[in-house]
């Protein structure tokens, strides 16, 4: 039994195991209790020390807001209390004291300081297009036909395939996801040809894509950065792209490998760092991930779960910091916010690439993966929120906060009362020990659209709750993992190309890109639309499904 405290982590979950083939109740229908820990409420129970990282942030880029205003005031009165006459006779007065040289000195003084100011503020990185890769359709599987090419492949017992079968029922991923071939084989298919082919296939895939739609020249990127976590062969996969475009010989090549489904943000934010070193330049990041390398043919069941969930899929992003790209710029990176856990073994080890009993080598998933990652969210959202809440909810998250703090409340979290009802602003909350209630910060003031990694459908539904989400929020994540299933760190990209095709892109509208990975980490970007998207491409891997979301089954 779990301590009295932590009951309200608790969920259960009613299962049909369906009809009973043997024994003495051969015949009939059974059922089994899931009980699982849920995300914790990680907006009631804030650490002040990463608010204050927040602030800090906010005021270290925008500290000019609040001296600007005050300048232009006193300007303002000083020049309204005086006649166009009296204006222009006080300027002559005082400028005709000066002899030509001290005139121009000043000029150049200004000319100069102006200079500096715009060389040394960051550039804007604009995102001009991404493309993700569509597999083939004689790669898509049902649910059933997976489980069969895994019966195929001889290598789980019957207890293995039906754990698998189970997963499957309850992950949320539909009947049109991909796989390769090579799953039914018999043989060793975590072999470094069968990787090389299957990068080959999806990342190739992606980026001719991105160079039709972008009509950019491979010659032309100065950038390039590649993460893949499983797969990392010598030559890197950087390496295998550049010998396959010919690209230019002095460009700039990384390969990330080993960081998780949080990686894509991660090699955002080191083509950021390049392209701000870097001017008039462009850079390209593909996210993937290598299914069939990754492919644990074992009985360990903490192993089996990424089978069930990993499917085929890759993005590439075009993004550029060059001025006049941004006529034809589809977004505008705003803000990437970055959390590592890694120092506690717990988070380090939720996890975990290892070899079983059977020296079979596989990705071991921890039990309480849902709640460490709830904890690296809750660290990222609380830096994240000063730099992006509307000043009135900043206000009043940041007043009652301090409130609890100095009324003897630090790190205790107020304990939300039972309630069915999806958790949001209003919900009712116990008060603490000190009669005062936290302020949940609503972040649908903040985004009108929200990415979040198509980890799972408990992982989903968990993240909506806690973040008082609407199910119009998590629609792109739950279709993604529905259509796609789980494609590591390129999901959040499928997700925005969903939004694109539904057309609910607008102009100055701002995305929240939301993932999480193994270390443990979580990672944040903001993205905000510099024009409408009115009209998705002809590429767009939603357009042939695009009519059947959403529907009631996703949620």
């Amino acid at each position: 039994m779990a301590p009295s405290g932590e009951q309200h982590l608790l969920s259960t979950e009613i299962v049909n195991r369906g009809i009973e083939p043997h024994g003495p109740d051969a015949g009939s229908m059974t059922f089994s209790v899931r009980v699982r820990r849920r995300l914790p409420d990680f907006v009631q129970s804030v650490n002040l020390k990463y608010v204050k990282l927040g602030y800090h942030y906010l005021i270290s880029h925008a500290v000019y807001l609040a001296t600007v205003p005050v300048l232009v005031l006193v300007f303002g009165a000083e020049i309204g209390s005086l006649s166009r006459e009296e204006l222009w006779r006080k300027l002559w007065d005082s400028t005709a004291g000066y002899d030509l040289a001290t005139v121009l000195a000043f000029f150049g003084v200004f000319v100069f300081t102006l200079s500096v100011y715009f060389m040394s503020r960051p550039r804007s990185v604009y995102l001009i297009d991404f493309a993700c890769f569509k597999p083939a359709d004689d790669l898509k599987v049902t649910k059933e036909e997976f489980i069969e090419l895994a019966r195929k492949s001889g290598k789980f017992d019957e207890p293995s395939l039906e754990f698998q079968k189970k997963i499957l029922q309850s992950s949320g991923i539909g009947d049109e996801t991909y796989v390769p071939k090579a799953l039914s084989s018999p043989e060793n298919i975590t072999t470094m040809k069968e990787g090389r082919a299957e990068a080959s296939l999806v990342i190739f895939g992606a980026l001719d894509e991105l160079f039709t739609k972008t009509r950019v020249r491979p010659k032309d990127v100065g950038i390039l950065v590649v993460n893949c976590s499983i797969f990392n062969p010598t030559p890197s996969l950087s390496a295998m792209i550049i010998n396959h475009y010919k690209m230019r010989g002095n460009i700039l090549s990384f390969n990330l490998g080993g960081m998780g489904c949080s990686a894509g943000i991660i090699a955002l934010d080191l083509a950021r760092d390049m392209l701000q070193a870097n001017p008039n330049n462009v850079a390209v990041v593909v996210s993937t991930e290598m299914v069939g390398y990754n492919w644990y043919p074992g009985r360990d069941r903490s192993m089996l779960i990424p089978n069930c969930y990993i499917r085929m899929g890759c993005s590439a992003v075009l993004l550029s910091n060059r001025g006049r790209d941004y006529r034809r710029a589809k977004y505008r990176l705003e803000h990437i916010v970055r959390t590592h856990k890694g120092a506690d073994d717990r988070y380090f080890r939720s996890v975990y690439q290892e070899e079983d009993e059977q020296r079979f080598k596989g990705l071991k998933i921890s039990k309480d993966l849902v709640e460490i990652g709830g904890e690296a969210l809750k660290t990222n959202i609380t830096t994240l929120g000063p730099l992006v809440l509307p000043l009135s909810e900043q206000l009043l998250f940041f007043a009652t906060l301090v409130k609890r703090y100095f009324s003897g409340t630090k790190g205790k979290g107020a304990t939300a009362t039972k309630s069915t009802d999806t958790f949001n602003a209003a919900q009712t909350v116990a008060p603490s020990s000190s009669g005062t209630k936290p302020y949940i910060p609503d972040y649908k003031l903040a985004f009108e659209h929200f990415c979040v990694h198509a980890a799972s459908k408990t992982v989903v539904n968990e993240l909506q709750r806690n973040l008082g989400l609407s199910d119009a929020n998590v629609e792109p994540s739950r279709a993604t993992l529905h259509r796609f299933g789980n494609t590591s760190s390129s999901s959040i990209w499928y997700e925005l190309a969903y939004l694109e095709a539904k057309g609910r892109i607008k102009r100055g509208d701002r995305i929240w890109q939301l993932s999480f990975g193994s270390g443990l980490k979580c990672n944040s970007a903001v993205w905000k639309s510099v024009r409408g998207i009115k009209k998705p491409s002809s590429n767009n891997p939603w357009l042939d499904c695009l009519d059947r979301y959403p529907f009631e089954a996703l949620s």
